[in-house]
């Protein structure tokens, strides 16, 4: 028979383990900040961080990002660090970009495969020096990476917890940093970085983002990141500067035409059929690929399929009649053959368009583009109502942002 003590005993256990299961492990260096500001409580795991969908509202924080100028934290952002006399070397295997064209104090977009040619992940490689990198990505690699370094002189290092990382994002990004007193930052051209000084260290600022408009990112040691933030916010007030949460930035790089591991495309390690996987040309990343480059992960399965045309896949662009985003949607061709999925769908206020991301079966999305349709189930008054909408192939990206690319870039 049950005590009441034990009684008692059993619900403040079961009471602690709900807890376990509510509440996510870590905080960012900049979650104070972040707790401080939330009005939305709508967090999620990005992970096992504490991250924000939204903070005070995702339609307005979409539209700081668009109108003045966004701050994001992007700390949880897997961060390996790679130094040595061999780091050149050990990147440009495992990455499918010729790391040798990449100059110390620039950044390049890229992916790395495994030996079947089929992505692991993409993400940025930043080249500090000649013998030291920052690998940046959505998924943890370290044991990959460090089997891919034996033979090489060279150390690779998860630096994720000891570096926070910012994304400032929007028109008056630029004119922010200028008031923070970040002297010089008007160099810095797309895909430039650099070092500046912040209180008794530095802080590495990269002329890049996931925006697809004027922006930059920057990275510093945690013990500095409360004071880096509140002098952004600082300066950056009459600019308009205001934190946002995942939803605003995700609305922001689908109209940008950027892909998300995981969500766009399934990561060769996270695919359970061997169907799921894909090959760089099958996502867009095809432009990566240098055939004259030396030996990289993948290299002969991906040429291979090029050869012998074993493709299987495209990614797309799509424009939909009507504003019902088509999230999720099936393709269809000629309203009766399921040809594909969208990923990524939205109404895009820039580009004024219903607009979405979609996988395909070749050869529909390539050489046969006509007559495609998406079948979208939309609530209207509790009721699901089937619609079925054209859908038209066209170019990545749906916006294209003077402002991004402009050097030196705009003072508001």
């Amino acid at each position: 028979m049950m005590t009441v003590a034990t009684t008692m005993a059993a619900d403040d256990s079961r009471r602690a383990a709900q807890s376990h299961f509510r509440t996510l492990r870590l905080g960012t260096p900049f979650q104070p900040r972040l707790d401080a500001l939330a009005k939305t409580g709508d967090w999620y795991n990005w992970a096992g961080y504490r991250a924000p969908h939204s903070l005070w509202g995702e339609e307005l924080e979409y539209f700081a990002i668009r109108s003045q100028c966004a701050l994001f934290d992007i700390s949880p952002m897997t961060k390996y660090r790679i130094e040595g006399s061999d780091a050149e070397a050990f990147c440009n295997k495992v990455t499918l970009r010729d790391v040798t064209k990449l100059k110390p104090g620039r950044v390049h977009y890229t992916a790395w495969c495994d030996d079947e040619g089929f992505v692991l992940d993409d993400g940025t490689l930043f080249r500090l020096s000649a013998t030291r990198f920052r690998l940046c990505s959505q998924e943890r690699h370290l044991p990959w990476l460090l089997d891919s370094a034996i033979g090489f002189d060279v150390a690779v290092e998860e630096e994720t917890e000891s570096i926070a990382g910012l994304a400032l994002q929007g028109p008056t990004a630029f004119a922010c940093l200028r008031a923070a007193g970040f002297a010089g930052v008007e160099k810095l051209k797309v895909f430039d970085l650099a070092e500046f000084p912040h209180e008794n260290g530095t802080v590495t600022i990269s002329r890049t983002g996931f925006t697809g408009d004027l922006g930059y990112e920057l990275f510093i040691g945690r013990d500095l990141a409360l004071s880096l933030w509140d002098r952004l916010m600082e300066a950056g007030e009459l600019h308009g500067i205001r934190a946002i949460g995942y939803t605003a930035l995700n609305r922001a790089r689908l109209e940008a035409g950027l892909i998300v591991a995981n969500a766009d495309f399934v990561t060769a390690e996270h695919a359970i059929r061997s169907n799921r996987t894909r090959m760089p040309d099958e996502i867009g990343l095809g432009f990566m690929i240098d055939p004259a480059k030396a030996h990289f992960n993948g290299r002969r399965a991906i040429l291979e399929a090029r050869a012998r045309k074993k493709l299987r896949h495209v990614l797309v662009g799509l424009e939909i009649d009507g504003n019902v985003p088509a999230e999720h949607a099936i393709v269809y061709h000629r309203k009766n053959r399921e040809v594909g999925l969208v990923s990524a769908a939205m109404w895009s206020p820039m580009a004024k368009r219903n607009i979405a991301i979609a996988s395909l079966d070749l050869p529909y999305g390539d050489s046969v583009t006509d007559d495609l349709w998406v079948e979208i189930y939309a609530m209207c008054e509790l009721k699901y109502e089937r619609l079925m909408k054209r859908a038209k192939v066209v170019p990545r990206p749906f916006i294209k942002l003077d402002r991004r690319t402009a050097s030196p870039p705009a003072d508001f």
